[in-house]
């Protein structure tokens, strides 16, 4: 793939320094969205609010109202850090003996589980979760926020009415899924031409295409008028429960009152002097503290080097040994990554958020609920199907997260980083944690730093830029794929991150996203 793609060309992207808040996410709308939010009075928490349901707007396929995930709030007057999980679980009615195992071969998607017939657990109804976002967000408004709820929902209702400004790159991302979006007849209404083409704006187009988000408009209404628990134990969540169950799914409306997103004490450590804070539990918060220890018993240079990344290489192999052993996952990544979203955010006072949401894989179910214009996650993926294993499916159970969203600091000095990219994302979120821990580099030089990927299997992928003696000291101890940092497909999972230094914020996002930005709140626009 790389011999097609020019040699010449070079990508960066611009990191400026201001003493206002930032908000650095996966789409520009969304992050200017929570800048905004920032200039308007509000505080991180209320821009991470306001981001999380416009990131779900402009980009369905990665996150949404019927997605879940995590998140990491630094609290700069009190000095601490809080966990939110708002993970999906698995229906209470679910009965794994509805997932009978194919004879022989491994799904081709983000988990290398043995397949199920007809992929129940991957696609359509019964691959639905209990949906956590929603709840999540409204734990955090109730506990922290300072703007009225309804405001901070203000911007996505804005964005859905308006519909989903269908460029080049959302094209591409809804061509990519258009055979599994035709099966189901209200995604196909909603993201298909015809229900069966992609939708595409042309070559050379200048016109605007845009699709119908009215039904989910008017969900966000609802929810903005009610709160959060609008989902769970309104008409929201009769409507839902009843879409999902017409088209074979097990959600209950009883599923949805039952589900509580939760704070927790963040998974603490120190590597080098410097302070983390992940997310514990089952996510991949464990998986990176195992990393960095032992990364901390190595000697590394003054710069990133052959020692650095045989290091990362060596910490991230024997974490992703661990996990695979006790939190389920085994073999090789097949297939498509998971779509998932991350976003950071910084205001002016040093609050810090580090947040990923998802739908797990791209377009997750590739169901719509006609009854309320959500696209629906597909969490039942995140079990093996297999019994008898320590992430084994079962009803009402919580869901195996890959997502890493991780807040440092050294000294006065503190960043919050997070990605997207399913297996890749720890891989990533160490690096990038490491680049700053160990070589004190500021935020364009960490985003802009060649990365390698190391997520359980026996190759390690890396950029193809790093130095021959780097790419020697890796092929030493390991199979090594080199490969160019591009745009489509992502070989590296795409980060997004702030940092408060010397007094002053910044924010950066993977720099070959065309859609990642980081704003500064005199930037924001609702």
């Amino acid at each position: 793939m790389s011999r097609n793609l020019s040699s010449s060309m070079n990508i960066t992207k611009t990191v400026i320094e201001t003493e206002q808040g930032v908000v650095a996410a996966q789409h520009r709308g969304a992050a200017e969205a929570g800048a905004a939010v920032l200039a308007a009075g509000g505080d991180a928490v209320d821009a991470a609010i306001a981001t999380s349901f416009a990131i779900g707007v402009v980009e369905p396929w990665m996150s949404g109202p019927a997605g879940g995930g995590g998140l990491m709030l630094w609290r700069a007057d009190e000095g601490r850090a809080y966990a939110l999980n708002y993970g999906m679980r698995s229906p209470a009615g679910l009965d794994p003996a509805d997932y009978p195992l194919n004879k022989g071969g491994k799904s081709d998607d983000l988990f290398p589980w043995d397949t199920v017939e007809g992929e129940r657990n991957v696609h359509g109804a019964t691959a639905v979760a209990v949906p956590g976002l929603v709840d999540g967000m409204g734990k955090m408004h109730e506990r922290f926020g300072t703007m009225p709820w309804a405001e901070l929902l203000a911007p996505a209702i804005a964005m859905a009415n308006e519909g989903l400004l269908v460029d080049w790159f959302a094209a591409l991302n809804i061509a990519s899924s258009t055979r599994s979006l035709a099966k189901d007849p209200d995604a196909a209404a909603l993201f298909l031409e015809d229900g069966q083409w992609p939708t595409v704006s042309g070559w050379t187009a200048l016109a605007e295409k845009r699709l119908d988000m009215s039904g989910m408009a008017r969900s966000l209404q609802e929810i903005a008028e009610q709160g959060a628990r609008a989902l769970y134990d309104g008409d929201l969540a009769q409507m839902l429960a009843k879409d999902v169950q017409a088209k074979g799914g097990a959600l209950s409306t009883d599923d949805l009152h039952n589900y509580h997103a939760f704070f927790c004490d963040p998974l603490s450590f120190d590597y080098r002097g410097t302070q983390f804070d992940v997310l514990p539990g089952l996510t991949a918060g464990p998986t990176m503290r195992e990393a960095m220890q032992v990364m901390a018993e190595r000697e590394l240079g003054a710069a990133p080097d052959s020692k650095a990344y045989s290091a990362y290489a060596d910490g991230l192999n024997q974490s992703y040994a661990t996990r695979l052993a006790s939190m389920g996952h085994d073999g090789e990544t097949h297939g498509h990554e998971g779509c998932t979203t991350h976003f950071s955010v910084v205001d002016k006072h040093g609050n810090m958020v580090s947040q990923t949401q998802t739908l797990l894989s791209i377009f997750g179910s590739r169901v719509v609920s006609p009854s309320t214009g959500f696209l629906l996650n597909n969490g039942i993926m995140w079990f093996d199907p297999v019994q008898g294993r320590p992430n084994s499916l079962a009803p009402d159970k919580p869901c195996l997260m890959n997502i890493c969203p991780a807040l440092g600091s050294k000294g006065e000095n503190r960043f919050a980083f997070g990605a997207s990219g399913g297996r890749k994302i720890v891989s990533a979120v160490t690096q990038l944690s490491s680049f700053v821990a160990d070589f004190d580099m500021d935020l364009a030089a960490t985003f802009h730093q060649p990365r390698i990927d190391v997520s359980g299997g026996e190759t390690i992928v890396a950029d193809e830029t790093l130095d021959d003696a780097t790419l020697d000291a890796l092929r030493a101890t390991r199979s090594v794929t080199t490969t160019k940092r591009t745009l489509f497909p992502y070989a590296f999972a795409c980060p997004a991150g702030v940092m408060r230094r010397n007094g002053k914020n910044s924010g950066c996002t993977e720099i070959m996203s065309p859609w990642g930005d980081a704003i500064a709140e005199d930037k924001g626009t609702i």
